[in-house]
């Protein structure tokens, strides 16, 4: 006789998982900064100096006291004596005094007794070594002081902070070549079914291939895991728990595919509680695809139970898994990208649940229309053809033609 699944409201549940898991990352390990990108800060960065560290020139022109320009316009302008060119990169001995100036290039150290720049455009050679200003500047006039970016002893970065370029050209600019980041959680991935065949097999009569295996470990290496892909196992209770037991003895979590429909040959769940407590935490969320899913912890480590279907499989990695691969590294999710467009067909909703919509994008004189791709769970290629996905929330009926939503881009990732 089937069980029917209590489901647990998609806020609820992911809170109930990050709950059960401890507090803390499980590790750090230094990198280069060149292998670094994408990864977590496992502590704060304190700058040990500033940046920049010298006064800087921010534009081609003339280092000045500001006070010897006052007053200065094209009809009367005021007079300087050029003491010499400050040289990029070295160096300098130049002093500006009263009435005197040099020569600087943009990004250029500012000379001991100037306090501004003049731009060359608004100068003109007067003779040798001799300039007239023809517009006044004020003190701090096109210069950038010190400090102006980052002061010393600032956090400049956070624990839990993701590397992108910019963050990295950061830490570069104050002279760290290697980071402490989160090590990448190892994630263990079973695919349970008598009729999955691996990818490189010919499928027989009532078989098909594996997809999940594959797209899920995309999906866990793009949210900062290691995916360690364990294998297919048939329809057997015991050899799912041999399987799933040794395989999450050596990682950080694991993920099982299949099984987690309401069946006769319904497995996951009781394997999962007998891999450790508290064990099962949710059966069931209210979100298609995806309403079998189940989450859970044995011991300190997380275990999700995946539809086989590889459209549910994805979208629940998406909503479940990619926000605890996060958490176990200490940090955030990334901000999901959005558009607005309007749809060119009723999008229906679902009774007592909230839907995932693959959709394509198309330009039109009217703006961007966003056109929804059918398909069952089952059907890969709804996503593949896909840029995007439309959330139809809990409780709505639909939404018609014309409306415009909000497209997350590249929603599954």
């Amino acid at each position: 006789m089937k069980k029917l699944l209590t489901l647990t409201p998609r806020e609820e549940a992911l809170a109930r998982i990050q709950a059960a898991l401890p507090a803390g990352i499980s590790g750090t390990e230094v990198l280069p900064l060149n292998e670094a990108l994408d990864r977590v800060l496992a502590a704060d960065v304190i700058a040990p100096h500033p940046l920049p560290q010298f006064a800087r020139s921010t534009v081609d022109g003339y280092a000045v006291r500001a006070a010897d320009t006052f007053g200065a316009s094209e009809s009367l302008p005021a007079y300087f004596h050029v003491v010499g060119e400050l040289r990029m990169g070295r160096a300098s001995t130049l002093r500006v005094g009263v009435g005197q100036a040099a020569l600087i290039h943009t990004g250029g150290a500012l000379p001991e007794g100037a306090d501004a720049v003049v731009m060359v455009e608004r100068t003109q050679d007067a003779g040798p070594q001799e300039l007239e200003v023809l517009h006044a500047v004020a003190p701090g006039e096109n210069v950038i002081p010190i400090g102006e970016d980052v002061k010393a002893g600032e956090r400049v970065l956070p624990a839990g902070q993701r590397l992108r370029a910019q963050e990295l050209g950061g830490l570069a600019a104050l002279g760290f070549t290697q980071v402490t980041v989160a090590r990448r959680p190892r994630i263990a991935i079973l695919s349970t079914g008598d009729e999955l065949v691996p990818p490189e097999a010919t499928p027989g009569p009532n078989q098909v291939r594996d997809i999940n295996s594959t797209t899920v470990s995309a999906l866990v290496s793009r949210h900062g895991g290691i995916p360690l892909p364990r294998g297919i196992i048939p329809d057997d209770a015991e050899a799912l728990f041999t399987a799933a037991a040794a395989a999450l003895s050596a990682a950080e979590g694991l993920i099982i595919t299949a099984g987690s429909s309401i069946s006769i040959r319904d497995m996951t769940a009781d394997v999962i509680n007998r891999l450790g407590p508290p064990g099962v935490l949710v059966h069931g969320v209210p979100v298609r695809p995806g309403k079998p899913t189940i989450l859970g912890v044995c011991g300190d480590k997380p275990v999700f139970g995946l539809p086989g279907n590889p459209v549910s499989a994805l979208n629940t990695v998406r909503l479940f898994v990619a926000p605890v691969l996060w958490r176990m590294q200490g940090a955030a999710p990334p901000r999901a990208g959005f558009v607005r467009a309007r749809l060119t067909e009723n999008v229906p909703g679902t009774a007592g649940r909230e839907s995932f919509v693959s959709v394509q994008l198309e330009e039109s004189p009217e703006g961007l229309r966003a056109l929804p791709i059918f398909g069952e769970s089952n059907l890969i290629f709804t996503l593949v053809r896909g840029v995007g996905i439309v959330h139809v929330p809990l409780g709505v009926t639909g939404l018609a033609a014309g409306t415009e939503v909000d497209v997350e881009l590249d929603g599954l990732v």
